[in-house]
């Protein structure tokens, strides 16, 4: 029987989970994030928001080490729910991945766009009054069809170009920040909030989720670990992950603050670039701030992809959609099927435009959110049952941990969810939930289907 190939360590792991959690929002999105929250409330959610995860990742850590399995929180739900629950929880997970393809796929044209205006021009549509430009989509899917190409020709070609992107994103990150907070003044933090202390953390703890999913992402490739990888690496990965993704957007989003007068400049395409050019006074740390970017969102989309389809070759080796799904390749021992369905699906779904960029982000914090609940809800349950593998039953200690990552993940689902929340779900938002829900419908095999 095929298996995966076997070749990820330990530096693949955490390049998977923190390349996967951090892409170009802090160039694409910094305005709404400061317009949410001001300079304080907008580091205070993502320094806060981000440390929330950190019990949600301890358990990931152990189910992933208990078991490495492609399938992530689909076969964490099935050793503790129902066939139903299980298939949802995949489903919703698999939009958290998925949607930041074509996310990634249309931002490659904007950043293009700004570094070369003419590419800006062949406009052949509009989507909600936003234009599509041909060179945009053009840009777009070759980078999708670059991608797809090296994921579905082995594991090892995307480990090591996540790996090159994911290291030289920092490189160039520790650069322009430092060159350009030398020029910056605290005077220009002012207003520290946007509405009401309160209100304005709120707002922007609302879509850290979004923006800090991928550390779990990890588990969607326990299976292609080195034969020598030890268990609790993962746990090492997911945790390096999330405080170096701490770290660099609470540091973002102070330096964006500190460089220049911010609430100036929210009317700016790329705020961040046009912050620290004001700063420093030459166009260079422009172009090292786009260079850290384009190579920030190859890594955010590969990542992705390498989530998203192995959560759908899971689904389909399990049964639960179309069984071709679950296919190997046998030279390349890659889910061929599944990258190519991502690869065509994200080409087809970039034709949205920018009018997919901030409303995604909605989206995709509930999708992860659900499935960060689902997880930690079945951790619990095993430890109850004496079903979780390797081990009996769950000490004190580890029970508080789960419990809490279980509400954390709770109240970020509430936090879109309920109509009284400031910053919930509007009609578009749950359009598009809606929409993906009934694909799911059509997509799910009937259990009758599944081989004994």
């Amino acid at each position: 029987m095929l298996q995966l190939a076997r070749k990820l360590r330990l530096t693949d792991y955490f390049t998977l989970a923190w390349g996967t959690m951090v892409g170009v929002g802090w160039l694409v999105v910094m305005d709404d994030w400061l317009l949410r929250g001001g300079a304080l409330g907008a580091l205070l959610g993502f320094a806060i928001g981000g440390a929330l995860l950190f019990p949600i990742g301890w358990v990931y850590g152990r189910l992933v080490a208990a078991m490495p399995d492609a399938a992530g929180e689909i076969a964490y739900t099935a050793a503790a729910f129902s066939r139903p629950i299980s298939f949802s929880t995949g489903w919703m997970m698999m939009l958290a991945y998925f949607i930041v393809c074509p996310w990634e796929a249309v931002a490659v044209g904007r950043i293009a766009g700004y570094i070369v205006p003419s590419i800006d021009s062949l406009e052949i549509y509009r989507i909600a009054g936003r234009p599509v430009y041909l060179p945009h989509l053009i840009i777009g899917l070759g980078l999708t069809a670059l991608l797809t190409t090296l994921n579905y020709r082995g594991v090892r070609l995307s480990a090591t170009f996540q790996n090159w992107t994911s290291f030289g994103t920092l490189a160039l990150f520790v650069v322009f920040v430092a060159l350009g907070a030398s020029k910056g003044s605290p005077h220009n933090f002012p207003p520290l909030f946007t509405h009401a202390p309160p209100v304005s953390f709120l707002l922007v703890l609302q879509i850290v989720p979004y923006f800090m999913t991928g550390f779990e992402s990890v588990s969607k490739a326990a299976e292609e670990s080195t034969p020598e990888f030890r268990g609790r690496g993962f746990l090492k990965a997911i945790w390096m992950a999330i405080l170096v993704g701490i770290l660099f957007y609470t540091v973002v989003i102070a330096a964006v603050a500190f460089v220049a007068p911010w609430h100036e400049l929210t009317s700016q395409k790329f705020m961040t670039a046009v912050a620290f050019q004001r700063a420093v006074g030459s166009h260079w740390i422009v172009n090292v701030i786009l260079a850290a970017a384009l190579l920030s969102l190859f890594k955010c989309f590969n990542g992705n992809f390498v989530a998203a389809s192995r959560l759908l070759f899971a689904l389909g080796r399990r049964g639960l959609v179309d069984a071709n799904a679950g296919n190997i390749h046998p030279q390349h021992q890659t889910p061929s099927i599944a990258v190519l369905c991502i690869g065509l699906t994200t080409a087809a779904c970039m034709l949205l435009g920018d009018a997919i960029l901030v409303p995604v982000t909605e989206v995709g914090s509930v999708a992860c959110a659900i499935g960060w609940a689902a997880t930690c809800a079945a951790y619990l349950s095993m430890g109850r049952s004496g079903t979780l593998p390797g081990q009996s039953r769950l000490l004190a200690g580890e029970w508080i941990v789960a419990g809490f990552g279980l509400l954390v993940a709770i109240a970020m689902l509430l936090m879109k969810v309920v109509p009284a929340i400031p910053g919930h779900f509007t009609l578009y938002e749950w359009l598009a939930l809606g929409i993906w829900i009934a694909l799911g419908a059509l997509a799910k095999r009937p259990a009758a289907v599944v081989k004994s």
